[in-house]
C-alpha cells in the first residue's frame, strides 16, 4: 500500500480545539483569564462493535484511535483496513476493516483494569508478540540526553497554557521527531504508535519520552513499537522496571534538566558530562 493510498482510508482530519478560555479568581480575590485543557469522550468502533470510550483532548484522533486498536492487538495489517472516520458531533470514530476480527468477542472479555491516568483498560490481545520481541541494545551518550532534554522544554504547549495533561515524543538523539499530548499518557503513546505505524517508521534509532510514569503497559506498548530507549520526568514501577530488563529496555526516569537516573541499561550509556552533572 503506497502513502497516499494509506492516507485515504483516512476519511477525515478532525480538528478540535486544545484548550478553551475560562476565567479563574487567585487567592488574592482578582479574576483571572486562564485556559483549562478539554476532555472529550471518543467511542472507537471496529467494524460497527463497540470496543472502548476514550477520554481524550483529541489531538490527531485517527492516529489515536488505530494506535489503540494495533497496540491492543484488534489490528495487525494496514492494508487491510478500509476507513477510518472520525465525527465529534458523535464523539465516536468508526474503522472498517477487511481483517479478522472474529475473535473481538474473546478480547473484551480478557480484559485488565490498568494504572492509566483516570483508569484505563487493557484487553486480551495486547500480550500478544510480546514475547517475540528482539530489541536493539542503543549506544546513548549523556551529553545528547542533556540535549534532548533542554530540546523538550519548546514543546508541552497545552500543558503550559492549562496543565491537566500529558506529552510523549519521538526522538532521534536530541531532535525530537513528533510530540503529541492528551489528558492521558496512554492516548499519547498510541497516538504516536499510529503514526509510525501509518508512516512504516522504525523505533531502532528512538528514544520514546513521556511525562508519564512507567508502568508496565508503558514498557509494553514501547517494545511494540520497537523502540529501545523509554525515558521519563516521572517514576517507575516495579512491574514495569522487570519487564523492560526482560525485553532489554534502556530505563531512565526522574529526568529533568541535568539529573536522571538509569534504572537499567546504564552499560548503554556514555557518561560523557558528568562534570556538568555536578554544577
Amino acid at each position: 500500500m503506497t502513502q497516499q493510498s494509506k492516507i485515504a482510508f483516512i476519511k477525515t482530519q478532525a480538528e478540535v480545539a486544545m484548550t478553551i478560555p475560562v476565567t479563574a479568581i487567585n487567592e488574592h480575590g482578582e479574576v483571572l483569564e486562564k485556559f483549562v485543557a478539554c476532555e472529550r469522550p471518543l467511542t472507537i468502533y471496529l467494524n460497527w462493535r463497540p470496543i472502548v470510550t476514550l477520554m481524550t483532548l483529541g489531538a490527531r484522533p485517527e492516529a489515536l484511535v488505530l494506535g489503540y486498536l494495533k497496540n491492543q492487538g484488534f489490528v495487525s495489517d494496514l492494508s487491510q483496513l478500509k476507513s477510518v472516520i472520525v465525527d465529534w458531533d458523535t464523539n465516536s470514530a468508526a474503522v472498517i476493516t477487511d481483517e479478522q476480527t472474529a475473535d473481538i468477542e474473546q478480547k473484551l472479555n480478557e480484559k485488565t483494569v490498568t494504572t492509566g491516568c483516570g483508569q484505563g483498560t487493557v484487553f486480551g490481545g495486547f500480550m500478544e508478540g510480546v514475547d517475540d520481541i528482539v530489541l536493539p541494545q542503543p549506544h546513548l551518550k549523556q551529553s545528547t540526553l542533556y540535549g534532548l532534554l533542554n530540546n523538550i522544554n519548546a514543546y508541552n504547549e497545552t500543558y503550559k497554557n492549562a496543565g491537566a495533561v500529558h506529552g510523549c515524543g519521538l526522538c532521534e538523539d536530541d531532535v525530537i521527531k513528533a510530540f503529541v499530548e492528551d489528558i492521558g499518557r496512554h492516548n499519547a503513546v498510541d497516538t504516536l504508535a499510529g503514526d509510525m505505524w501509518l508512516s512504516e517508521d522504525i523505533g531502532a534509532n528512538k528514544i520514546f519520552y513521556t511525562t508519564g510514569r512507567l508502568t508496565s503497559e508503558m514498557v509494553i506498548k514501547v517494545a511494540k513499537m520497537g523502540i529501545p530507549v523509554l525515558l521519563s520526568r516521572s517514576g517507575v514501577t516495579q512491574m514495569g522496571l522487570e519487564l523492560a530488563q526482560k525485553l532489554g529496555i534502556t530505563m531512565i526516569a526522574r529526568a529533568k534538566g541535568r539529573h536522571f537516573l538509569v534504572y537499567n541499561g546504564a552499560d548503554n550509556i556514555e557518561f560523557d558530562a558528568q562534570q556538568g552533572a555536578k554544577s
